[in-house]
This record gives C-alpha cells, structure tokens and sequence, in this order.
C-alpha cells in the first residue's frame, strides 16, 4: 500500500477518502505484515479505488519484470477518436 500512494503521490488521509475508508483502516491495513489483514468489503473498496486512480495490481506469478507482488501504474488510455 505504501509503494501504491508513492506510486500515486497520495498520503493515508486521501487514499481513505478515495477508498470511502477511514484512516485508521488505513493505517492498519499498512501495518499489516506481508497479507493485508481487513474485510472483504474494505479490501473491496481499497481494491476499487486503486483501480480508479490508475493503478494495476501485479499478482504472484503475474508476469512483471522483478517478479513477486506488487503495483504499477497503468498504461495510458489510448484516445478513440470519431
């Protein structure tokens, strides 16, 4: 989560606001050894607002160039031009 607002330029309080969270959720799901400890529906809505600030997921196994977890941001939408 920390490498995800980094990513973003974003501190605790606004990725709460993003995610409809609040900050001590945030807090906690930082906290959080090596598995985010939360709700499905707080996990659900963090997941969401990642997504919607541009941000992808990387899955273990997923192919990515240092391998592992992680985030990076999405490549930009192409413009559809009528």
């Amino acid at each position: 989560m920390r490498a995800a607002r980094a990513l973003l330029g974003i501190d605790q309080r606004r990725l709460a606001e993003l995610a409809s969270l609040s900050v001590p959720t945030i807090q906690r799901m930082e906290a959080s050894e090596s598995t985010i400890r939360a709700n499905v529906d707080s996990l659900m809505k963090l997941i969401a607002a990642l997504d919607g600030a541009g941000l992808a997921l990387i899955d273990e196994g997923a192919p990515s160039p240092a391998g592992g977890r992680g985030v990076r941001l999405k490549p930009p939408r192409a413009e559809v031009t009528q």
